[in-house]
């Protein structure tokens, strides 16, 4: 019975405990648009412009609703 009356209390709090927040700076993990924003960072660092502006392009085309989509943009309008 006991048993019975642990197993009632953590189902009834399950969701309290499964709350997540909305708020993006709290993020512990990165998204695909943000890994490939970084990427293409370090493509640029290393000098490697065609993988750079590939990357950019790529994730643009993928994610185009990624934050991190209308940067890629603005990068890449700046090269031409």
């Amino acid at each position: 019975m006991l048993r019975s009356f642990l197993l009632a209390i953590a189902v009834a709090l399950a969701p309290m405990q499964c709350q997540g927040s909305e708020d993006p700076s709290l993020q512990r993990t990165e998204n695909p648009g943000e890994a490939l924003y970084d990427l293409a960072q370090e493509f640029r660092a290393k000098g490697q412009s065609k993988a750079y502006e590939d990357t950019l392009r790529f994730l643009i085309a993928r994610y185009p609703s990624s934050r991190r989509a209308v940067t890629a943009r603005s990068e890449l309008e700046a090269l031409k």
